[in-house]
């Protein structure tokens, strides 16, 4: 065995054991810090419903339509919907990679290149916005009523994820949606192995003053702390 042949197994080789190292210490940290409670005694407050909601895998956190603090009905518009329903009571917000927003409707439809690029801090970001009339509490949808105040700190946190246009408007993408009730919209921040959409709806509890995790890339990293 020549010398550079050494040399190129050397190097596989450690790279593949920092890899692993990488990966365990990612699996720890996910486990440790998501355990970890924030805000652990939020003031009480009965002004406002929310709801915190998962599809097993991406957390929207859903908030009333209208209200004296907020109208969203303003920005994100019933005619940008299918059904152009207004009797709705509910919107909900979910952070993401615009990539895999769009392109990966169903898991069947994902793509090595698109999970690629969302892990590795290569796409962009998408706002997914979905109107709702009536919302069910169960293991995966959480109700939570917080104060005033607090609500007027977790909109700021959601406004301030939109990327606006050069007259401070939401950007609409038109005409992509994955049903009825619901519209995508241009997103600010990018979307990384440590920065996921779970991590949006956490930072969004955070703001609200919420019990949240400490840091959460997965849905289960926020809804431990509401059992």
């Amino acid at each position: 065995m020549n010398n550079k042949l050494k040399q190129v197994l050397k190097f596989s080789g450690r790279l593949v054991l920092g890899i692993l190292l990488f990966l365990v210490v990612y699996v720890i940290a996910i486990l440790i810090l998501s355990h970890i409670t924030v805000n652990s005694n939020p003031e009480k407050g009965d002004d406002v419903t929310i709801y915190i909601n998962s599809n097993g895998v991406h957390t929207d956190i859903l908030v009333p339509v209208k209200n004296e603090v907020k109208d969203w009905t303003k920005e994100i518009l019933y005619e940008q919907t299918t059904s152009k329903d207004s009797l709705m009571r509910y919107v909900a917000f979910g952070w993401g990679d615009k990539g895999f927003y769009l392109e990966t409707p169903e898991w069947s439809d994902l793509k090595a290149s698109t999970a690629a690029k969302a892990a590795f801090y290569m796409g962009t970001s998408a706002m997914h916005t979905r109107f709702y009339n009536t919302v069910v509490e169960d293991n995966d949808c959480v109700k939570v009523t917080i104060s005033k105040k607090d609500y007027q700190d977790m909109v700021k946190y959601i406004e301030d994820s939109f990327l606006l246009d050069k007259d401070d408007h939401v950007q609409w993408i038109a005409n992509r949606s994955y049903g009825k009730y619901d519209a995508f919209y241009e997103g600010k921040g990018r979307y990384s192995l440590f920065y996921t959409c779970n991590t949006w709806a956490n930072n969004c509890l955070k703001a609200g003053h919420q019990k949240a995790a400490l840091w959460t890339v997965y849905d289960k990293g926020i809804f431990c702390h509401y059992e």
